[in-house]
């Protein structure tokens, strides 16, 4: 065979590989109407509950295999019923350099399925004002429908490990705990990966 021609047939033998590699991915995307995620924390008053209003994110599966995720939440989203508290937020968050909170998954560590029930262990990369901490993620999923997919959590995180500074209130008379909690639940949907 000439030269040529073993480029030709090289070719075509990497287009059928890409081409059916790409057939295989699949990817679902965070339904934003389905997301919600509470953030918990402390004072030396009381207790705050903040909301994520918006957020967006997809997973790749290549061969019912999860490639990537990733989910990302604009600041300025998070809102409680006090005005002073976002006001503190958004600046504990510093916002107008860092105006998105990100998680990239790095691996998945574990994942179990029995019937619809998913449950993962994520390692993943979140960045909050500005600085990225690797951080686990544990997940119960369930397969509600075919291309339709739910995840709930927990994860406590603390702020310092962020860089960012518990924010104080009243002459510093209020002060807001290093720990928070965040709790979620995400719907992903897409093609059914079965």
């Amino acid at each position: 065979m000439n030269k040529r021609k073993f480029f030709k047939v090289g070719m075509i033998l990497v287009m059928g590989i890409l081409l059916s590699t790409g057939l295989q991915a699949q990817t679902l995307k965070l339904n934003p109407k389905s997301f919600s995620m509470n953030i918990y924390g402390t004072t030396n008053v009381h207790n705050f509950e903040s909301k994520v209003t918006q957020a967006s994110g997809e997973i790749v599966i290549v061969n019912k295999k999860v490639q990537s995720m990733f989910v990302n939440i604009p600041v300025h989203s998070i809102k409680s019923n006090e005005k002073l508290m976002d006001t503190k937020t958004y600046e504990t968050f510093k916002s107008d350099k860092n105006p998105m909170i990100s998680f990239h998954m790095t691996e998945v560590t574990t994942m179990n399925v029995s019937g619809n029930a998913v449950n993962v262990v994520i390692e993943g990369n979140m960045t909050m004002a500005g600085v990225t901490k690797k951080v686990i993620l544990k997940a119960n999923g369930n397969n509600i429908k075919p291309g339709v997919y739910t995840f709930s959590g927990i994860i406590a995180l603390k702020m310092s490990d962020f860089g960012m500074k518990p924010p104080t209130a009243m002459l510093g008379m209020m002060r807001v705990g290093n720990g928070i909690t965040l709790k979620y639940n995400a719907t992903f949907e897409g093609a059914d990966i079965n």
